[in-house]
């Protein structure tokens, strides 16, 4: 494929983003490219995700690459000719352009095909709210057992074409989790006939600071994050008898997280018998951490330089969550970044678009990747 042909591809999908689970247009667009560039083997995988398979002649190694498709519940503040034209939806991370590399590196392996080993290339949807990587690997038509698999994010802040990565965890274990505390309403007057969670959810919120590690430099990091508290009604006369405190972990170690999460509701039952409260819990947006292995991370850096490109590693981890990190979970590999811009708005900004620049970066990466490992 050409550089314009990814481009307007690109665009294509930036025009007509669709949220985690709901991707079946992108699903149908993605497969009508893969199609067009001599892609055979191609199959539907997660409900609205992809896979495209490729098998040399000599037996050898068994790789995976994957890129995410989703899109964002953010309005575009953009008013460039290919904004999104669906209202509250548009493509803030970037998967239309993962979407994209992914596409130029099936074109590659179409035209020129491979010697040996085999490649197993994967469309993902629902990235964004921790549900695709599940719904790949628990796919029943999914049966790819990958020696390697890697994986790529683009980086605002860095320098385009920039390559950082990271021995270990690249990405943070991430869970959410919605606590529903029961109690008993009553008259404003007379607060002592009902249960109240207030002083629960005061509590909660500050048993959540003390578990917290904020340093990022300490391996033990853990921090807990209020997002959303409500409690009650705004009708003065009566004393609040339920509540929900909305919290996210993240941790860098699956390990840590699983302590974190079994110290923190130990503690929040605590306050529930305390108080005479019924707690409802809800866990959801669950992210495993990506942890390279030290091969992927010396495969990568190999990878970029052999192109040419500058590589930083990188002190400590990210602390936003990414669903290939159950891939990882899975299969060794690893997962690196690309820059995409120093003085560029930050993922998830309602005025961030993904530069078409780093494409062609993304592809010579992953068949180099291809090349070394297979």
């Amino acid at each position: 494929m050409t550089v314009q042909e990814l481009q307007d591809f690109r665009r294509e999908l930036h025009r007509n983003p669709e949220l985690s689970t709901q991707e079946k247009e992108t699903q149908k667009r993605v497969q009508k490219a893969l199609e067009k560039v001599g892609c055979k083997n191609i199959i539907k995988l997660g409900g609205t995700g992809l896979a495209v398979f490729f098998k040399g002649e000599k037996s050898g190694k068994k790789i995976l690459l994957r890129a995410d498709m989703d899109a964002l519940p953010i309005e575009e503040t953009n008013d460039f000719e290919y904004r999104s034209q669906n209202p509250g939806v548009s493509h803030k991370c970037g998967h239309d352009g993962h979407t994209t590399i992914m596409l130029g590196v099936a074109a590659e392996l179409a035209e020129k095909g491979i010697e040996k080993g085999e490649v197993c290339l994967i469309f993902q949807p629902a990235e964004e709210n921790g549900k695709g990587a599940r719904a790949i690997i628990d796919d029943s038509n999914f049966s790819f057992e990958a020696e390697k698999a890697f994986a790529l994010h683009n980086l605002p802040g860095y320098e385009m074409h920039k390559i950082v990565c990271r021995e270990g965890t690249f990405t943070a274990a991430a869970q959410s989790v919605i606590l529903k505390l029961s109690g008993k309403t009553s008259h404003a007057a007379e607060p002592e006939k009902g249960i109240n969670p207030g002083l629960a959810i005061a509590e909660i919120l500050q048993l959540s600071e003390e578990l917290s590690v904020k340093n990022i430099q300490d391996p033990d990091f853990r921090l807990i994050t209020l997002v959303h508290v409500n409690m009650g009604e705004k009708a003065y006369g009566v004393s609040a008898g339920y509540g929900e405190v909305h919290l996210t972990l993240r941790t860098f170690s699956n390990d840590i997280m699983k302590q974190l999460k079994e110290k923190l509701m130990n503690q929040v039952e605590e306050i529930m018998e305390k108080h005479r409260l019924k707690l409802d819990s809800e866990w959801l947006e669950v992210f495993y951490a990506n942890i390279n292995t030290r091969e992927a991370f010396e495969a990568v850096k190999s990878a970029a330089e052999e192109n040419g490109f500058e590589f930083e590693e990188r002190n400590t981890p990210f602390k936003w969550g990414e669903d290939f990190g159950l891939f990882t979970e899975k299969f060794p590999g690893g997962m690196f970044g690309i820059g995409s811009g120093v003085n560029t708005p930050a993922l998830h900004n309602p005025d961030y678009d993904y530069p078409d620049e780093i494409t062609t970066t993304g592809i010579r990466m992953f068949t180099s990747l291809l090349r070394k490992n297979l």
